[in-house]
């Protein structure tokens, strides 16, 4: 029997094969049991995979809440002269705080220096409201005629005491960057109810109270180590609401899909060779974006909206960029069945002037905030929406720098504040937690960010325990190895 001689060029091409292959079943095995599963990527092979679809077994129970709306009030409300009225130290003004108050916690770098931590109470009024007989400060007119709705939490508690890290904590369950965000951990879970839009949308606006407040990063709604589909979507307060979502000049719709036809061929191929997921991904991204360029005009034509919808939510609402604009639109995201919609609300960093600053805040908030819970609830959508209303974390009841009569700062407090909920699985009515008389300890009742983030999952039907991600050869979760349901505040 004759063999016919090989040649090294065909040796090394064989051997380049075999190299080849290996690398290919290496990333197909790495990333098929992370991202998909394997009956998930026998699909996404075929080109058949639902973009749409979550992981298999979630939710993991009946959910209450189809959609979540976070308004998060970056740069952290001061909660005792909004929520958390501390009567009791009305006539203590100026003097130090007690050392048995402080016990020796830690202060940021702009107070620690100050020989003196004199004494601010609140200079606005409260009152009750509701049958509950909620408090709520003199600032907020029109959110406490809706105090029955609300479950107010007022014993929140975090581990980080700067805005950067603390709001990367409330968002990702951990104080450095690289964790995929709350939202994204939903869209990976639940998948998305719309294929014509993101399953998660962020709106920024710029508060009156500070309007050159700390800046957001991108990579607070970041997937972090999650499949990148599943990253928020940022739309933008002027231009184009999504950058590159209309055709460039000359290029119409027709011509942007033979362009989009021929670029997933290419990217299809690239996968065939390789397997990677993130390039079905990129696909699936693209596919999205073509139907943006109907869907998102839609969303953003506010020109159908009655008077009487426009006028409840204030002047500010016919200002693109402002929180009355984009709670109009969460509502509209809302009725398209977006997953989760995150408004970052800038300018609550008040460490001078807060009694000015917090008042244009509440200005710019307040309407807006209740005019969108009465919105979802005349159109039936309250009852399946979460919404959850708050900060990083909250104020000290000292002052940072000069105190008068009429004028005083606050610093950065994580030991409490106070969050609100209301919406679906929410009991409203409830004040949960207690803090001393300087509103400077939880005394009774004390809720974890990580306690906060279990109990949304929970609402949209997931345990928090079990929605996990393998990677670096851990699995990973929102709330990391914590975690415990917030019950009281469940109906």
């Amino acid at each position: 029997m004759n063999l016919s001689p090989v040649s090294s060029q065909q040796m090394n091409t064989a051997i380049e094969t075999q190299i080849q292959d290996a690398l290919n079943r290496r990333i197909f095995l790495r990333n098929s049991t992370s991202f998909l599963g394997l009956s998930a990527l026998s699909g996404m092979l075929q080109g058949k995979q639902d973009t749409s679809s979550g992981l298999t077994g979630f939710p993991n129970f009946p959910a209450k809440a189809k959609r979540i709306i976070y308004l998060f009030q970056s740069g952290a409300p001061s909660q005792m002269d909004l929520f958390d009225p501390k009567p009791a130290i009305k006539d203590r003004r100026g003097e130090d705080l007690p050392d048995s108050i402080r016990k020796g916690q830690r202060l940021t770098t702009m107070t620690s220096g100050q020989k003196t931590f004199p004494v601010a109470p609140s200079i606005f009024k409260f009152a009750q409201y509701g049958q509950s007989g909620m408090w709520f400060s003199e600032l907020m007119p029109h959110m406490s005629k809706l105090a029955d709705k609300f479950a107010m939490v007022r014993s929140v508690h975090t581990e980080a005491i700067n805005h950067d890290p603390a709001i990367t904590f409330c968002q990702t369950g951990h104080q450095l960057a690289g964790r995929p965000s709350i939202g994204s951990w939903l869209g990976y879970g639940l998948g998305s109810e719309n294929r014509d839009l993101p399953a998660y949308i962020v709106l920024t606006s710029f508060g009156t109270g500070r309007p050159n407040d700390q800046p957001l990063y991108d990579r607070l709604w970041s997937s972090g180590f999650l499949p990148t589909k599943h990253q928020g979507v940022k739309f933008r307060n002027t231009g184009d609401a999504v950058l590159y979502l209309s055709n460039p000049p000359g290029v119409d719709r027709s011509t942007r899909r033979r362009t989009l036809d021929r670029l997933n061929a290419l990217n299809q191929q690239r996968f065939d060779s390789i397997a990677d997921p993130e390039i079905s991904t990129r696909i699936a991204q693209y596919e999205l974006a073509f139907r943006m360029q109907s869907s998102v005009p839609d969303l953003l034509d506010v020109s159908k909206e009655s008077k009487r919808t426009l006028e409840r939510y204030g002047p500010d609402v016919h200002k693109p960029g402002t929180y009355a604009a984009n709670c109009l639109l969460a509502r509209r995201m809302a009725e398209r069945d977006v997953r989760f919609v995150q408004l970052f609300h800038m300018g609550w960093d008040h460490h001078g002037g807060l009694p000015k600053a917090v008042r244009g805040q509440c200005n710019d908030t307040d309407q807006a905030t209740s005019a969108l819970l009465i919105d979802l609830e005349e159109r039936g959508l309250l009852e399946d929406t979460l919404v959850v209303w708050g900060g990083e974390f909250g104020r000290t009841i000292y002052s940072q720098g000069k105190l008068t009569a009429t004028n005083y700062g606050r610093d950065h407090h994580p030991r409490c504040f106070t969050v609100l909920l209301a919406g679906a699985g929410i009991k409203g009515g409830v004040t949960l937690g207690e803090t001393d008389d300087y509103c400077y300890n939880i005394v009774r009742d004390p809720v974890h960010v990580h306690d906060l983030n279990a109990t949304i999952l929970h609402l949209l039907g997931i345990d928090h325990e079990k929605l996990t991600y393998r990677h670096q050869g851990r699995d990973y979760r929102l709330t990391d190895v914590h975690g415990h349901l917030v019950n009281p505040i469940l109906a």
